[in-house]
């Protein structure tokens, strides 16, 4: 379901807010209530109507066993009231996007003048539809005293009542949202990724919100560095291969969202994609992890069509007239991983002067890139010779993952990051959470895959990208070995033995995830494997950071058993959710603290010593 909310203030310090309840069809239902308010008492007043409007959609959604997925809410009554659009996240999980819906329209079309847009006369019973009044006839409906028309005139444009607007804000929500109810991306003029639709979805509006996730040292250096880069005026550009799927869309997403809030002036740039290029840059992400067939090399007409694409992409949306890259553009620039490399030579020819990052998210096995005649050697060579143009390289904070070729001078180490307020990490409801675990039901069953019967049965879940790197059949063998144990001990119950989900979101520049996918059903029918295989879930997911919070959220214990780039993000997202650490994470870091750190291409294992049902 979806809502449209708009408010309008009334005499005696009262204001009438108007609910208007939308089923992705019709217009379903409707409500206003008049609200007491009290003189200069913003805040009160503010939290009077928010309090109001979340008890209200909570009740409907209750009541009628519904799910409200967006809602519109009018740019007036976002001024009433600051953080309502944080509420509705926050608390109702609901995607709030901010209307311009005004509480007038006009007669008739600049482009069509002779159209009529009413029947003649004025209806008794209000302004709406087709019984609208013409303005000619809202003046003589004014001169002769109608009180609901106080203060117009021939020459203003016809009123919106509030209902209308109520609905207007829910039609205006609705558009937004494409397949799977997730909202639409937007990527708009010289490929500019436009984060949480141009502004118009409001997740989170206040900054106190996230100074409390924070340390207060760590908030006073964040206003510190966004107040010089405001004073400044500076303008950040950051440049990716994808606007969605994957670590680097994800924090890109909050990174600008972040920035919006604290007015810093940034924005994302993305090429459009090409299948057969990003074929090409997987296939070097996979050889410089080291998880891919030695025979397979980086070829000179893969390195041609490479150039060709970053050059193609960049000359018409970038460098030319009004682009970031041309000048009076952005004033720092980011490029992330090694798919866009290739932009640097340009800016450094095009813009001698502009500063340059680079990005490094992934794990390069540093110890293969040095030999040679290896297929890492020939990956790495071609792209440092980009990328050493740069100004400054930053990588994980773990030293294995940066080879010896990078000077010490410009290397930066920074993890990886998460925003706790996004739909991947913020705590759901009860209500919320067993929706989407149906919703993942549902899912299972339209794709004919085992379903979890949780809550009667725990599980263990991984959510990670099908990607050669993420230890997925490491996943398959461990859990097959604890049934094997369980079996071992007695324990042959259903509701005693945990299920297994493994799960993620795909990424446009990631043609392996259906290779790997469908490797690792394969791998379930193997003899060895084939008895537990009615008890593993094996699901690609829609881009709803929900459904991955939930499975988080809910499991027994959560797996990272990659092979390469360490625990990453989803030990922190995982332990943020309260999932034990005890028995859920074997990587690098319980090795390094036992003084036995996991050795290049070593294969992570799950300890021996989880528990069933406490």
């Amino acid at each position: 379901m979806w809502a449209g909310i708009a408010a309008q203030a009334r005499e005696n310090n009262t204001i009438e807010v108007a609910i208007s309840i939308h089923d992705g069809t019709y217009s379903t239902d409707y409500a206003a209530s008049t609200l007491d308010l009290e003189e200069g008492k913003l805040e009160l007043n503010a939290s009077v109507i928010s309090d109001h409007i979340i008890e209200s959609l909570k009740a409907f959604s209750h009541e009628h066993v519904c799910k409200f997925i967006g809602a519109g809410v009018t740019v007036g009554l976002l001024k009433e009231v600051p953080n309502l659009c944080t509420r509705l996240w926050l608390e109702m999980d609901i995607v709030p996007i901010v209307c311009d819906v005004k509480p007038y329209v006009k007669e008739a079309s600049a482009t069509r003048p002779k159209l009529k847009h009413a029947r003649s006369g004025l209806a008794s019973g209000g302004m709406s539809g087709s019984d609208t009044p013409t303005l000619q006839q809202l003046a003589l409906a004014a001169a002769s005293g109608d009180p609901n028309l106080s203060g117009v005139s021939g020459k203003l444009p016809m009123l919106r009542t509030l209902d209308e607007q109520a609905d207007s804000a829910a039609r205006k929500c609705l558009v937004n949202f494409g397949p799977g109810n997730n909202p639409r991306l937007s990527i708009g003029f010289k490929n500019n990724v436009e984060v949480s639709m141009a502004g118009r979805i409001h997740l989170v509006d206040d900054l106190e919100d996230f100074e409390k996730s924070v340390s207060k040292g760590t908030w006073n250096s964040v206003l510190k560095y966004a107040d010089e880069l405001r004073e400044k005026k500076v303008k950040i550009g950051f440049f990716s291969s994808t606007p969605q799927g994957g670590g680097v869309a994800l924090m890109r997403h909050a990174l600008i969202r972040f920035l919006d809030l604290l007015d810093v002036d940034a924005a994302w740039y993305v090429p459009n994609p090409s299948p057969a290029v990003f074929r090409t840059t997987k296939n070097n992400h996979n050889i410089l992890q080291g998880v891919a067939d030695p025979s397979l090399r980086f070829t000179e007409p893969q390195k041609i069509a490479f150039d060709q694409w970053i050059q193609k992409n960049a000359q018409r949306y970038w460098f030319s007239e009004g682009g970031p890259l041309a000048p009076g553009g952005v004033d720092v620039v980011f490029v992330d991983d090694p798919q866009m490399p290739g932009l640097i030579p340009m800016i450094r020819k095009a813009r001698p002067d502009l500063p340059i990052i680079y990005r490094s998210h992934i794990e390069i096995r540093s110890d293969l890139v040095h030999i040679d005649g290896s297929p890492q050697k020939e990956v790495w060579d071609f792209l440092w010779d980009r990328i050493k143009l740069a100004d400054l390289f930053i990588a994980h904070p773990v030293s294995k993952f940066v080879p010896n070729s990078v000077p010490g001078d410009i290397l930066g180490l920074m993890p990886a990051t998460t925003d706790w307020f996004d739909g991947l990490n913020k705590d759901l409801s009860a209500w919320d959470s067993h929706y989407y675990m149906t919703e993942l039901r549902g899912l299972c069953a339209k794709e004919r895959m085992t379903q979890l019967a949780w809550p009667d049965r725990e599980y263990f879940v991984q959510i990670a990208r099908f990607d050669p790197a993420k230890g997925i059949p490491t996943v398959v063998d461990s859990y097959c070995k604890f049934r094997k144990l369980l079996e071992k001990n007695g324990v042959t119950e259903p509701e005693s033995i945990p299920q297994l989900l493994l799960c993620g979101h795909g990424a446009v520049d990631d043609p392996d995830a259906s290779i790997i996918y469908d490797e690792i059903l394969g791998l379930l029918q193997r003899p060895e494997y084939s008895a537990y295989a009615k008890d593993i879930a094996v699901m690609r997911l829609p881009p709803t950071d929900q459904l991955l919070n939930a499975a988080m959220a809910n499991a027994k214990v959560a797996l990272q058993l990659s092979s390469r780039e360490g625990f990453e993000v989803k030990v922190s997202e995982a332990l943020h959710t309260g999932r034990p650490p005890h028995g859920a994470w074997i990587n690098d870091l319980a090795r390094e603290t036992a003084g036995e750190p996991y050795q290049p291409g070593e294969p992570r294992l799950p300890r021996a010593n989880l528990s069933v049902r406490g």
